[in-house]
């Protein structure tokens, strides 16, 4: 299948750890800037994927990210991939966990997309944002009560999106993939017992592999 994603802008939030997204997308000839709060991540990245424009910012601060991405320039797809997991049991959950969660799994979204669709609107062109959700929005899982709270929220607000931004020829759609094996996957999800009980409510057996998410994004991106 054609993407025709070749020459296009696209800006990707959360590139350091979902970096599968990026290379994909070079690998189309799409023109890449990638956002990431770690340095190190931009580096490799930017010797692995010549040409990709980094940016470096930690999108839990307003206004660090307005000062990064306020005169990004003309983009014309989005993914919003940043995110965080803080895991807490319901009665330990933490203000200082709440807090950021929230300010990187959802405000952040708000801000970039509000960024990304201003300019798409002021330009007269039309454009697709994916925003990266998960299960988690759908299913309770233990010790995640604010991870599953901010992802259902992301799933609202993509409706609102896309009931919103629609009539400007702006796409909004989400992927809610179940645990994949990015780094923070394999963080969470290392412990064999732990895993145990979640892949026996996936029917194929395993968890999913980042080129399978990375390609439900790459289409929802296409025309």
């Amino acid at each position: 299948m054609e993407l025709f994603l070749a020459g296009r802008r696209v800006l990707v939030t959360g590139a350091g750890k979902g970096r599968g997204t990026v290379q994909a997308l070079h690998a189309t000839g799409a023109r890449v800037v990638a956002v990431s709060r770690t340095q190190a991540d931009l580096d490799s990245l930017v010797r692995e994927c010549p040409g990709i424009e980094p940016v470096c910012v930690d999108l839990g601060d307003w206004e660090a990210t307005e000062r990064a991405l306020g005169s990004v320039g003309p983009v014309d797809l989005l993914v919003n991939n940043a995110a965080v997991a803080l895991l807490q049991p319901f009665l330990e959950v933490t203000k200082e966990a709440f807090d950021r969660s929230f300010e990187v799994n959802l405000r952040a979204v708000i801000q970039v997309s509000q960024i990304v669709a201003r300019g798409l609107i002021a330009r007269g062109v039309p454009g697709a944002i994916v925003n990266v959700s998960s299960q988690c929005s759908q299913r309770a899982v233990t010790n995640h009560s604010v991870y599953c709270s901010t992802k259902g929220a992301l799933d609202m607000l993509t409706k609102v999106m896309a009931l919103e931004l629609g009539p400007h020829k702006i796409r909004v759609n989400a992927v809610n993939p179940t645990v994949v094996m990015t780094s923070m996957g394999q963080a969470t999800w290392s412990d064999p017992h732990k895993a145990k009980t979640m892949l026996n409510r996936i029917p194929l057996g395993k968890f999913a592999e980042v080129e399978h998410v990375v390609n439900a994004i790459l289409f929802l991106l296409s025309d």
